[in-house]
């Protein structure tokens, strides 16, 4: 009798398959999660390292390097350590993860002296990852008030091939040692932090240098008797923006005082030197007889079309001359914002007159004078743009802004007074600005 035949041929293998087709699903679904995994993990590097080039000051470079090494490989602690000169000891240490309780328990512990595992990586900066500190051979305990750490994962911050400081990161979230992967990820951070650090650092040298150029342009204000005056120069927050912001103060024959502030169009060093050739050109007309604000503002308007190709330039001018029972304010504006005046009594006034145009629109154009008794006592505050300026702000709501703000500050010497101004300005600081204060004596 035939052997009765299979009438499903291979199905005796289906079960085999189906294992062997799972098998190979799970390490493929295995693959992509590592992949997804390590580009959510490479997508953090990005942001992180994007995030910290946004900084332009160190202190904030430093913790951000801090906080955002802590969230790429979910850290509970994190610390950076920053060397001294020698290379030997820490000169700062930047800290974060460490609670209210935590930082008052180590308030009078002071900076850590390098040795045990902080040493280590300084004496060996290789990559360093401890699964149990207290067991490594390095370890000499941590100091009344910390907080016992078990695990380490510890990076070299270089900056133009010189060690600059230690990264610390310490008990991973999910109660872990680092791995490799931790490893890797802080490494690359580093990288990009030491080239942060140094992009910062040249930031400071750029931005002091443009405010020291700045500053040989600006006077250094004469002695006014019987006025006092006073006067400051804040630079914008960027770098390389050089302005076109300056002040004068002129004593005149006849006990008259011309005051003076202006604004070139531009944040390069054009508008800067034509910032000094136009504060030059003002002063001599300003001796060359006793015309008025207007006048004289028309003058240096025709002189300067005449004479070179400069860019447009807002100011206010003023001229202060005995009339009593005080004095008489007189003043001109090209296109400048208006300044302020604080009576004896505190009432601080914003004297808002019709504008003429700015300088290198129309030299043609006629000009308005304006004039105001001052009594004994009075302050007058003259400014740049950017001292009022923001984007989200109107410019009518940012002068009210610094007329509360002069109000609340009047009664400080005139250096304090011009300083509150500069520091609590309503501005968003992304213009330079200057300011001068002259108050006329009491009587």
């Amino acid at each position: 009798m035939a052997a009765e035949q299979d009438p499903f041929p291979g199905q005796a293998h289906l079960p085999e398959l189906h294992v062997r087709l799972r098998s190979e699903l799970g390490r493929i679904d295995e693959q992509l999660r590592a992949l997804l995994d390590a580009m959510d993990r490479m997508q953090g590097l990005l942001d992180a390292v994007v995030a910290i080039s946004r900084e332009v000051e160190l202190p904030a470079v430093l913790h951000r390097i801090v906080t955002t090494a802590m969230d790429l490989v979910g850290a509970h602690y994190g610390a950076l350590g920053v060397l001294n000169e020698t290379g030997e000891h820490l000169e700062q240490f930047i800290t974060a993860g460490l609670s209210e309780r935590e930082r008052a328990d180590l308030a009078g512990t002071g900076l850590p002296t390098g040795r045990g595992v902080l040493g280590h990586l300084i004496s060996h900066p290789e990559p360093l990852r401890i699964s149990d500190i207290p067991a490594h051979a390095a370890s000499v305990g941590f100091p009344a008030g910390h907080p016992h750490l078990r695990t380490l994962l510890g990076v070299a911050i270089s900056v133009r091939g010189e060690i600059y400081g230690d990264l610390y990161l310490s008990e991973r979230r999910d109660g872990q040692p680092f791995d490799v992967h931790d490893e890797n990820v802080v490494m690359a951070l580093a990288s990009a932090a030491g080239i942060a650090i140094e992009n910062v650092r040249l930031f400071e040298q750029v931005r002091v240098g443009a405010e020291q150029f700045q500053r040989l342009l600006l006077p250094t204000l004469p002695d006014l008797r019987p006025f006092t005056a006073s006067a400051v120069y804040r630079p914008a927050t960027e770098p390389s923006r050089l302005g076109g912001d300056w002040y004068d103060a002129i004593p005149l024959p006849g006990d008259v005082v011309a005051v003076v502030i202006g604004d070139v169009v531009g944040h390069d060093l054009h508008a800067a030197a034509t910032m000094a050739s136009t504060r030059n050109m003002l002063r001599a007309l300003l001796f060359d007889g006793g015309s008025s604000p207007a006048a004289v503002l028309t003058r240096l308007d025709r002189t300067l079309e005449a004479v070179t190709p400069n860019p447009v330039t807002t100011t206010a001018l003023a001229r202060i001359e005995p009339d009593e029972p005080g004095w008489r304010l007189r003043w001109s504006t090209a296109g400048h914002v208006p300044p302020l005046l604080i009576t004896p009594e505190g009432r601080v006034e914003i004297l808002t007159a019709e504008p003429g145009l700015p300088l290198g629109v129309d030299p043609g154009e006629p000009r308005p004078d304006h004039s105001r008794l001052l009594l004994p006592g009075t302050t007058l505050v003259f400014f740049t743009d950017g001292l009022i300026e923001h984007p989200s702000h109107p410019i009518d709501e940012s002068l009210g802004e610094l007329a509360e703000l002069a109000g609340v500050h009047r009664a400080l010497p005139l250096r304090d007074f011009v300083c509150a101004l500069a520091d609590h300005h309503p501005s968003d600081g992304h213009d330079d600005m200057a300011i001068l204060a002259l108050r006329t004596p009491h009587a």
